[in-house]
């Protein structure tokens, strides 16, 4: 058993593959989830800590429904609401995902939320000095009496208990009064790549990208603070340092943040299926880590991409640079790189963008996504499935496939998103012998699925030195 958890049950114990202990392999009992094992009223492993792990990964396979709600469940969807609405979300009835969890799973939607918060605060218990009411809210538990009960029914513990037996290497010291965490991750993971692309397309004033980390300013609930993310020591994690005046519903800032590196994919997975394509395996063995780098705020993605349509990164980043100068709120963090706050949809939706330049089609076309958005007509949550989303995207006036499908793939983490129009992934796949026709990458792609974002990556990024191509160009209307 390579993935997953395994539950012995002679001590009544789950562990992580790879820990010390050696139980009878008839002792033995498989789960995929945590939470499939705490249900069948097994502990965490105090040796092998299998709340340090990086969580259920973004993709398993047999229900894409069950994936869907499970990356709702990670955004807090179930935080506010019950079992019934998450199932309207989705558009299925409320019996009928309780179902699928009972197959897939081996859990409730309301068992894996629990254990989330759970995990979430043991890590906070072992990662930083926050007081014990502060590590409740920052998990998502609405009271200290919850979160006190639910921690000692999973992990046989109190709080305090926990807290006491905590490893001396485990906190991370951060400035001021910032707090840092850390991100594990299943490795490899292509930093220099990453970047590269992030810097390229870094909104100027919202985000700063270097080498050596990201920074961006965010607004939570109502007020502004600063993100940032840097790799560490060792492969397995990056450390997320968040400064905000007040840590409650951390654990929600904590998911965002991984969006934007892809932390939740499988590499193994992704680079196994797309492997079996002979031209695209040599790619894929270059550069195992590759991931579709993500957003913190689809909806400013969704901006971006628009903005971007048949022009140059270089232009489409000093286009949204200025719209983040004429619209977004000023803020002053001390950083002359970070000022601003990418203006809300409420205000985009009424932007009187020629006054940055914008042509009046892009224009309107960045209105009515805004207006969309803003209205709550256009959900970025992943909840309805790509060709829905997509089908949403491309009647708006001005936005078509590509954009569609790009917006998708970045900002709605969709990983079968895959805009077959744009010219670099035609070229890149013809091989040297000029760009082949949409319809025969589509065709080609048919095998990539359901990854067809990744194999899109891999094609941007066969220049050789780990930097994308330029701005992906099209020749049909985006």
């Amino acid at each position: 058993m390579n993935r997953g958890f395994q539950g012995v049950v002679t001590t009544g114990i789950y562990c992580r593959p790879g820990c010390s202990g050696q139980p009878k392999v008839e002792n033995v009992r498989g789960f995929e989830f945590a939470a499939a094992a705490e249900a069948q009223g097994f502990r965490p492993c105090l040796r092998c800590r299998p709340d340090q792990g990086p969580g259920w990964p973004d993709w398993l396979g047999p229900s894409e429904l069950v994936c869907r709600a499970l990356h709702l469940i990670g955004q807090g969807a179930l935080d506010g609401i019950g079992v019934d609405d998450l199932a309207t979300r989705l558009g299925v009835g409320s019996r009928h995902l309780r179902r699928l969890f009972d197959e897939h799973v081996g859990a409730s939607p309301v068992a894996i939320a629990r254990s989330r918060r759970a995990h979430f605060a043991r890590r906070l218990l072992d990662e930083t000095d926050l007081s014990i009411t502060d590590v409740a809210f920052a998990s998502g538990f609405s009271s200290v009496r919850q979160f006190n009960r639910t921690m000692l029914e999973i992990f046989r513990y109190p709080p305090t208990g926990l807290r006491e037996r905590r490893r001396r290497r485990d906190p991370i010291a951060a400035a001021g009064g910032a707090l840092s965490v850390r991100l594990v991750y299943r490795p490899p993971l292509d930093w220099k790549v990453m970047t590269n692309y992030l810097a390229a397309r870094a909104i100027p004033g919202v985000e700063s990208v270097d080498e050596r980390r990201y920074r961006r300013i965010v607004e939570w609930d109502g007020t502004a603070g600063v993100l940032e993310l840097r790799p560490d020591h060792g492969d397995a994690y990056l450390v997320l340092t968040v400064d905000l005046p007040q840590l409650g519903g951390l654990i929600h800032v904590v998911e965002q943040a991984r969006r934007i590196f892809d932390l939740g994919a499988d590499p193994v997975v992704v680079s196994s299926a797309l492997r079996r394509d002979p031209a695209l395996a040599p790619l894929v063995g270059a550069r195992p880590g590759l991931r579709v780098p993500g957003a913190w705020d689809p909806y400013e993605v969704g901006v971006r991409a628009v903005l971007g349509q048949h022009i140059s990164v270089a232009a489409a980043t000093h286009l949204s640079g200025k719209v983040a100068a004429a619209f977004g709120e000023s803020v002053d963090i001390g950083d002359p790189a970070l000022t601003r706050l990418f203006p809300p949809p409420t205000v985009l939706a009424e932007a009187d963008l020629a006054a940055v330049g914008m042509p009046a089609v892009r224009a309107e076309a960045v209105r009515t996504f805004a207006g969309a958005v803003a209205a709550g007509d256009l959900a970025l949550d992943g909840a309805r499935g790509l060709d829905t989303l997509v089908g949403e995207l491309e009647a708006i006036r001005g936005i078509g496939p590509w954009t569609a499908h790009y917006i998708a793939m970045r900002a709605c983490a969709e990983p079968d998103a895959f805009p077959s129009a744009d010219l670099g992934l035609r070229r890149a796949a013809g091989n040297g012998g000029g760009p082949i026709s949409p319809a025969e990458l589509e065709t080609r792609a048919e095998t990539w699925r359901p990854w067809r974002a990744y194999a899109a990556m891999h094609l941007w990024t066969t220049s050789g030195n780990g930097r994308t191509r330029s701005h992906p160009r099209v020749t049909t209307a985006a």
